[in-house]
């Protein structure tokens, strides 16, 4: 249900495209989808692209495509904690959304401190809820299709409802493309898991699949029960965070609207949970190789509880900071996806580097080893430059502190 959240301005940004650039966001995630399926089993790690690219590429390429990847773990469930506080400050409006996101971050993070296999039952019961309420959605905006017809014309979420652009289209893929981050993070817990590093591999590439199906086709629909256009959403920024449940409202009602919002202040929440402990463990794996302070590599019962602190507290201020703005969720996005899409651009690298390059995994396939993650590394690339001027500025910024951390760690290790 990750687009509920960001459906309105989405919509704002590609005209009314929305359900397209779901669909080309999904294609341009799939690449890289399969570039870490590949790497799981090379380096089955919880440093994840941090230790892909250390062993492919080298010990700095290594940090900095960590450092890169921090950006988006740190912050990616700060925006799952906001969509959260939006949700639930549409059902309880006297209760800021401020209010409402550092509760959740509160809730989580003792979940988390308590354990990984507690997290994942809590997280798997979420889960459950949210696809039944995704499926009453569906059901009932079929429902009111067929009896009262589309506000906007049938093929808009495809095309758009105020003129086509592909720099519109990059541009907002470059935020949808938070929506899929979850199943990166899938990879960060191969030590964990039972089954082994082809059973992360498989989970990867079923997760990216099944969220794309589902991210086009509720989309679709809510871009067809949209009362407002696209060029509205845009001249009011303060619409687009409750846009979908405004849709929902009018077209079927108050019922569901409140079912959605509550479904969607729990998931969100559950959702940064997972993100959170994947932050924790990136952390934990850059520490455990003296690339940040070796306190944060210390565990509790195998848990990385400091470092899960750590990560934790950044999250509730950039996840604070955002709620009380009306932009916040805009600007915060953005800067996500950047560290992402770099440390992606990196994991890409990593694999023609291992397979091709040092020919480490047997015969070179060049269309599996070389072809699919160049390409990816293209789109990764273009959605990069196509990206907020700010998010780019906020990139560019934290890249160049991570080389001047890089360069004072020349020769020693951070203790």
């Amino acid at each position: 249900m990750a687009p509920v959240g960001v459906f309105g301005a989405l919509d704002a940004k590609s005209n009314g495209a929305v359900a397209l650039v779901y669909l080309v966001a999904t294609v341009a995630m799939a690449f890289t989808a399969f570039s870490y399926a590949q790497m799981v089993q090379v380096v089955p790690q919880a440093g994840s692209v941090f230790a892909y690219a250390r062993v492919a590429l080298g010990k700095g390429p290594g940090f900095i495509a960590g450092w890169m990847a921090m950006l988006d773990y740190l912050l990616i469930p700060a925006v799952a904690y906001l969509f959260s506080g939006i949700a639930m400050n549409a059902l309880v409006p006297e209760v800021s959304r401020w209010v409402w996101t550092a509760l959740a971050v509160v809730i989580t993070t003792a979940l988390n401190l308590w354990g990984v296999r507690a997290a994942a039952r809590v997280g798997f019961a979420v889960l459950a809820m949210e696809i039944v309420v995704l499926l009453v959605f569906i059901v009932s905006a079929l429902v009111v299709l067929a009896q009262d017809g589309a506000r906007r014309g049938w093929l808009t979420p495809l095309a758009g409802d105020g003129g086509f652009a592909v720099s519109a289209i990059l541009g907002a893929v470059s935020i949808a493309v938070l929506s899929y981050l979850g199943f990166d993070a899938i990879a960060s817990f191969a030590e964990e898991v039972t089954g082994g590093s082809a059973k992360v591999a498989r989970a990867v590439l079923f997760c990216l699949a099944l969220a794309g199906f589902l991210f086009v086709a509720q989309t679709y629909l809510v871009a067809l029960l949209e009362p407002v256009s696209s060029a509205e959403l845009a001249a009011e920024p303060a619409k687009q965070g409750s846009a979908f449940y405004d849709a929902v409202d009018v077209s079927v009602g108050s019922w569901l609207h409140d079912l959605v919002a509550v479904s969607k202040a729990i998931g969100a929440a559950f959702a940064a949970l997972a993100g959170q402990a994947a932050a924790g463990r990136l952390v934990f794996a850059m520490a455990r190789e003296r690339r940040l302070p070796k306190v944060l590599s210390r565990t509790d019962s195998g848990v990385p509880r400091v470092a899960i602190g750590v990560a934790a507290v950044i999250t509730l201020v950039a996840a604070v900071w955002a709620a009380r703005r009306d932009d916040g969720m805009d600007h915060l996005v953005s800067v996500v996806d950047i560290g992402a899409l770099v440390a992606f651009t990196l994991l890409h690298a990593s694999v023609v580097s291992w397979f091709a390059v040092r020919k480490q995994g047997g015969p070179v396939v060049w269309w599996r080893h070389v072809l699919l993650p160049v390409v990816g590394a293209v789109i990764t690339v273009a959605v990069i430059v196509e990206a907020s001027h700010t998010a780019q500025v906020v990139g560019a910024i934290w890249f160049v502190v991570g080389l001047v951390v890089l360069f004072a760690q020349r020769g020693r290790v951070l203790t």
